[in-house]
């Protein structure tokens, strides 16, 4: 590269972090000016956009200068990056076309089977924001109008999940494509009379979401109540809209909904042609390098937290996800990131270390798997970032914690484990976790205790929620719910801004806990979290238990599966050689391969996505349909033979 590039990456930064360019230097930390792994992605995507070169997560630590950023830049600019994959994202032939589910889709398409651990009808993201100054007469209109333009401008809106386990967009004027907008107008409704009935609605919407399999993945609701006030509701699938893409969404719509004649700038790409994009990523030297990082390690990983339970993960059927939430007001964050820069460290890696510790205490051992939920959007194309989509990803973090060590230090390391992680991350947390199933033999979840931060979206973005949206009035996002259904998902720790508070929120399957386990380990959290308004907070050595590993008792663990008992030997009926045929085909296996009528899918290549495609395939031929639950029981030939003749 014969153009200095520094100009332009201070550039770069000034309008990411929103600061004058004159306040930048050569020497300047993107971390010390207020930048993180979520805004370094958006730098990627405009180094790529404005320079023309592409950046690997491995190039862009927080850690660095501005001056060193360029020196990346220039040795980029002539020779490519050995862990960038060079992919194009290109319009598809037929947008119309099936396209495959991305790994952590696949998680949560399977986690709807009802067939696993932990598992429920839909998996979905419920919230409802307040709203005051609505017009009841033209909020309605205006907002089903803005509905109707967003789920043609955002083509994933329109996508369905089918059984076969891929997914496809559906044309703008098919039957029942659009999302439709449900209006409850309780205004002449006295108070509390309104309070009973959004209660009710509120405990629905939380309990029963939308299934892209079924209709929209999207229920977007509108109440109207008493004294100019009202509520947007929204209930989107998982398995179409990640935590960024709901931040697209409301700008979007709220975009629309203020004025009839707005026009957003039109996607050059949809989300099909990105996922048919990153399916050659298995095809790529710099995925496979990764895989290799990854598969060398897990004989080391450790397990979930041992965390104390009150029934076993394969007892419990839950209906939804308990949560408690508490908000750090906007002077006493701003605090907290300021020594967060102080001590060079994240927000997001501060908040891990504090939920770590929590995780520590209650679990009584120093040593144990994290689930991280990533913002996993590759910067393969300039419109990445302007898509509602199902990006999202997750990567493991095998956290070991030291016997005695300051906030500060325990918060640096774990900032430096998850880099590293996200430098390998071009192979999945999902994929990854699979390979661990098959190590430990095991169908539970391995890592059912996961941590999501979206700290910085807004910035990244560029852009905040409105404070106001036309017809539908001021929005007060003070006045904001949210609620969350995971499949396979345990206990979740989540932290987001909501103007310029930090909320915090820990979601659990509560039929599981403990209620006072749990509320201690909430409140070890935020105790920790403000506690580092304190130079004292980061300095002082943090309390953790002797044990590194756990001892015994009910715990959250991946236990191995049960042995089976079955002799082996050649599939002995027309019924086996029936089952052993499907698993050869869906496996990849030889034709002629001697298949043992013992052998375990799990084992022989199987995941949870094939076991669910293999299972609808033997019912469509015309055999009785057996529960993945039932099937786990004893996965094998003879086993699921053994399944249908009792199902017959």
């Amino acid at each position: 590269m014969t153009v200095d590039p520094e100009p332009t990456l201070r550039r770069i930064w000034a309008d990411i972090l929103d600061l004058p360019e004159s306040d930048i230097s050569p020497g300047d930390s993107f971390l010390s000016l207020g930048g993180d792994s979520v805004l370094a992605v958006r730098t990627a995507a405009l180094v790529r956009r404005r320079l023309g070169v592409v950046l690997a997560m491995s190039d862009l630590p927080v850690q660095h200068t501005l001056a060193d950023l360029a020196a990346v830049v220039r040795e980029r600019g002539t020779v490519r990056a050995a862990d960038v994959p060079d992919l194009k994202v290109t319009r598809r032939d037929d947008p119309l076309a099936p396209f495959p589910l991305l790994p952590l889709q696949q998680g949560y398409f399977v986690g709807q089977q009802d067939g696993w651990e932990l598992s429920y009808e839909s998996a979905h993201h419920y919230a409802d924001l307040g709203l005051t100054g609505v017009d009841g007469d033209e909020a309605p209109e205006a907002l089903s109008d803005a509905l109707h333009r967003l789920a043609a401008h955002q083509p994933a809106l329109r996508a369905r999940v089918l059984p076969d386990g891929s997914q496809r967009i559906l044309d703008l004027d098919a039957p029942g494509a659009i999302p439709s907008l449900t209006v409850h107008d309780w205004r002449a409704l006295d108070p509390e009379e309104a309070a009973r009935r959004l209660a009710g609605l509120r405990a629905d919407m939380r309990a029963h979401g939308p299934d892209p399999a079924a209709g929209p993945g999207v229920d977007l609701r509108l109440s109207l109540l008493p004294g100019g006030r009202g509520r947007l509701h929204s209930s989107m699938s998982l398995l179409l809209v990640d935590g960024w893409s709901s931040g697209v969404f409301h700008r979007d719509l709220f975009a629309f909904a203020a004025d009839w004649n707005a026009v957003l700038a039109p996607l050059d790409i949809d989300f099909g042609d990105y996922v048919t994009a990153v399916q050659r990523l298995p095809e790529t030297p710099q995925w496979q390098a990764d895989r290799d990082w990854w598969w060398q390690r897990l004989d080391a990983f450790p397990q979930p937290p041992a965390l104390p339970l009150a029934a076993e993960p394969d007892a419990v059927r839950a209906d939804v996800m308990r949560s408690l939430e508490a908000r750090l007001a906007p002077e006493r964050w701003a605090r907290v990131q300021e020594l967060c820069r102080a001590h060079g460290v994240t927000p997001s890696a501060a908040a891990l270390a504090a939920y770590a510790v929590a995780l520590a205490r209650t679990a009584g051992h120093r040593r144990f798997l994290l689930n991280s939920l990533q913002l996993n959007r590759l910067p393969l194309h300039p419109d990445v970032h302007r898509m509602v989509g199902a990006f999202s990803s997750t990567v493991l973090l095998p956290v070991e914690l030291p016997g005695q060590a300051s906030f500060a230090a325990l918060a640096r390391d774990l900032q430096t484990l998850t880099g590293e992680a996200l430098a390998h991350s071009l192979v999945s947390g999902v994929e990854v976790s699979r390979e661990l199933a098959r190590r430990w033999g095991t169908t539970r979840p391995v890592a059912p205790v996961v941590f999501q931060s979206t700290l910085g979206v807004d910035a990244a973005m560029g852009s905040s929620i409105p404070e106001e949206a036309g017809p539908l009035g001021r929005i007060d996002l003070a006045d904001h719910r949210q609620e969350l259904r995971t499949p396979q998902v345990a206990v979740e720790g989540r932290l987001y801004e909501a103007r310029d508070e930090l909320v915090i929120v820990l979601s659990l399957v509560e039929e599981l806990f403990q209620a006072e386990d749990v509320e201690r380990l909430f409140a070890t959290w935020t105790t920790l979290l403000r506690s580092l308004e304190t130079r004292e907070g980061w300095e002082s050595a943090c309390d953790l238990p002797g044990a590194l590993d756990p001892d015994g008792g009910l715990r959250l663990g991946a236990r191995p599966r049960a042995t089976t008992g079955q002799d082996g030997g050649a599939p002995r009926d027309e019924l086996e050689q029936a089952v052993a045929g499907c698993w050869r085909e869906l496996l990849g296996l030889p034709e002629h391969h001697p298949l043992d009528r013992a052998a375990e899918f799990f084992a022989l290549g199987g995941d949870s996505l094939v076991a669910i495609r293999m299972l609808t395939r033997l019912a469509r031929s015309g055999l009785p349909q057996v529960t993945p639950r039932a099937f786990l029981t004893a996965p094998t030939v003879a086993g699921l033979a053994a399944a249908i003749r009792a199902k017959r």
